[in-house]
């Protein structure tokens, strides 16, 4: 059986941040108190970080050059995230340039100076001095540092979404849009952000949007911050829907299960006894960071994640109906490097030539470069991979090859228009669509693409035949913390309908299974049981 197979790992949600207190500017400044010395004359400063995990230094930044001063004071600043719960390691050294180069070792070495961020912003004034060192027997000068709070200078980027609103209007459900409000000192409220208006939908998914820190809560990322959601009137008289609070702090975690909000509206509250809430409001984007324990796609040292988890567990089934083992592999919700496009349909490898990976295991390879190398983002579009799998499987209409396109999400569709759209022209061709449902999301719109009890349908077309399989992974998850059990579940379930996919796209296109090779010494044995059409028709997992 000769195939290849897709795979991806899908919706590169942005979730869980460490956040910084604020930016601290630095300016440097070099002194020496004998004045016969020439030490500073053409100076420059180059300041090196140190990895927390790795504890490399790593060339931050360097001053611009200062020609004949014995003390230069550098003007340009060295602009730093400060984060309190962290140990930042800090080194400076000084050279005096003789050439053009940008290669320091060209240059006459001064001296150096470690030190924290927090000793120089704990230091009086925030003012340090210090002597530098590294040359024996000499006398190096000093060097100083001031540092500066850049207050309301950090921007966020943010993405919500809602499930299950209330309907408000008569003919239709609702039309829902946040307005967000930053509290004062005095406890009243001041507007900071309205989203767009999604028209007539009770889970709606709003764009991301950015927005100054100030502008949420003036610096202190515990200050209340009140979301109101309103259905959309045209004469201006908008619904209320109901409300929640929440805080910078909680909303820059991302997507947890800590960041789901009920929406409450008192008025009904109080009137109805059985009222529950109004619908819940969560947090799918705060700009993130996979290092994070609390992130989806966390890579932990111990154990898999979910994602990784779910690739695996279906992968390495499938992958025993694909001859050559190589799998093209994409990620979807992401800007790439290096000018930050955002893309839906990326190679997890970064090779737009030959997206292909070796076996599941360099697809997971993959897959963690990956996490390395782009910039989580929404939103969630899922139609752009359908559809360029569905391109491949439309070439080979034929029985010679079967597709079955895997896609590891946390399940909130930005497009579900689209997305119906591609199932239904996908019905037609040879391939599945396999969707594995991670983290804590409510999964409505997932099982709509299921169409086991609805068939899938768009402009009025309903899909051929059911070619998506839907399962959220938390129902596999051992109870005891076993994942080879875990993924066992999984993957039991999630090909179960494969093999009636595939012969229901052969028995529509009238196609016979070829007929068994014969027994030589030249050719392997081939099975005859009622597999034997699955495994005579080259498979694309």
């Amino acid at each position: 059986v000769s195939a290849s197979a897709m795979a991806t790992i899908g919706d590169f949600d942005p979730l869980n941040s460490t956040v910084p207190a604020t930016k601290i500017e630095v300016t440097v400044s070099c002194s020496t108190k004998n004045p016969k010395t020439y030490m500073f004359l053409f100076a420059v400063v180059v300041l090196y970080v140190q990895g927390l995990g790795t504890k490399e230094w790593r060339e931050f930044g360097r001053t611009e050059v200062i020609d004949n001063t014995l003390n230069p004071d550098f003007v340009r600043k060295f602009v730093l995230d400060f984060f309190f719960e962290e140990k930042q390691n800090l080194r400076f050294d000084v050279y005096n340039v003789d050439t053009r180069s940008s290669n320091l070792s060209k240059h006459d070495f001064l001296g150096q100076m470690f030190c924290t961020l927090g000793e120089i912003i704990g230091s009086s004034g925030s003012r340090l001095e210090r002597t530098l060192s590294g040359i024996p027997g000499k006398k190096c000068g000093t060097i100083i540092f001031t540092a500066e709070e850049l207050s309301n200078c950090r921007v966020t980027t943010m993405q919500l979404c809602a499930n299950k609103l209330d309907k408000k209007d008569f003919f239709g459900k609702s039309d829902p849009f946040l307005v967000f409000y930053r509290s004062n000192e005095d406890g009243t409220f001041t507007i900071c952000h309205k989203t767009e208006v999604i028209k007539n939908n009770l889970n709606p998914v709003w764009q991301p949007f950015t927005i100054p820190v100030r502008a949420l809560c003036n610096g202190d990322y515990d200050r209340t911050v009140k979301v109101d959601v309103y259905d959309w009137d045209r004469d201006g008289s908008h619904d209320f829907i109901g409300e929640f609070t929440t805080s910078y702090r909680e909303l820059s975690r991302g997507q947890s299960q800590f960041n789901v909000y009920e929406v409450l509206n008192p008025k009904k509250k109080g009137k109805k006894k059985k009222y529950v809430n109004s619908g819940t409001v969560r947090t799918l984007l705060s700009l993130g960071n996979p290092s994070q324990p609390t992130s989806l796609h966390y890579m932990s040292p111990y154990q898999m994640n979910a994602y990784a988890m779910a690739l695996k567990a279906v992968g390495e089934i499938i992958q025993d109906y694909d001859s050559d083992k190589l799998f093209p592999a994409y990620g979807f919700g992401a800007k790439l490097p290096p000018d930050g496009k955002i893309s839906h349909a990326f190679p997890l490898n970064s090779n737009t030539e030959n997206p292909n990976c070796v076996g599941i295991d360099g697809v997971l390879e993959a897959y963690f470069q990956s996490l390395r190398t782009v910039q989580l983002y929404g939103p969630t579009n899922f139609s752009p991979v359908i559809n360029q799998v569905a391109r491949c499987a439309g070439e080979v209409t034929d029985g010679s090859q079967y597709f079955v396109l895997l896609m590891i999400t946390d399940g909130v569709i930005s497009d579900m228009a689209q997305t119906k759209e591609a199932v239904v022209n996908a019905a037609s061709l040879p391939m599945s669509v396999i969707i594995v449902g991670v983290g804590p999301a409510e999964f409505d719109a997932m099982e709509e693409l299921d169409g086991d009890e609805v068939r899938v349908s768009s402009k009025g077309r309903l899909a051929e035949r059911d070619i998506v399989q839907f399962v959220p992974f938390r129902d596999y998850i051992d109870r005891s913390g076993n994942q080879v059990l875990s993924m066992a579940r999984l993957a039991k379930d999630v090909l179960a309908e494969i093999p009636d996919q595939l012969l229901s796209f052969m028995k529509s296109r009238g196609i016979e299974p070829r007929p068994p090779l014969p027994v030589t010494s030249e050719s392997p044995s081939m099975s005859t049981t009622t597999m034997t059409t699955t495994k005579e028709h080259n498979m694309h997992a």
